[in-house]
């Protein structure tokens, strides 16, 4: 089983930044990859952000050239630095963690962009 808990979300005006972290907890697992995933109101859920174990990295288009990621493996944390920020990255931000058995996801964080 793993936990994964969210921190860094809130409320930031169009063109601010914010920066997500996700901390998996958890024994007797590897984690290959992690991520970040949003689900804005009335829409699906939709990736932002993942990053493997070997650090291969895979960006939304909407996302590219203003969200990083990066990934501490000995401590199983990832972050998203956010920036550029509009009012369409408006969402419940999910953090993902996939093992060998299975998928995990976060309970999720608010990120409200104002215009």
């Amino acid at each position: 089983q793993v936990q994964l808990v969210e921190s860094g979300g809130g409320l930031v005006q169009a063109g601010g930044s914010l920066r997500l972290s996700c901390a998996a907890s958890g024994s007797g697992f590897t984690i290959n990859a992690m991520g970040w995933y949003r689900q804005a109101p009335g829409k699906q859920r939709e990736l932002v952000a993942t990053i493997t174990r070997g650090d291969t990295i895979n960006y939304a288009e909407s996302v590219k050239g203003r969200f990083t990621i990066s990934r501490d493996n000995a401590k199983n944390t990832i972050s998203l630095q956010m920036s550029s920020l509009k009012p369409e990255d408006t969402a419940v931000y999910y953090c993902n963690a996939r093992i060998l058995i299975g998928t995990f996801w976060g309970q999720g964080t608010q990120v409200t962009v104002s215009s």
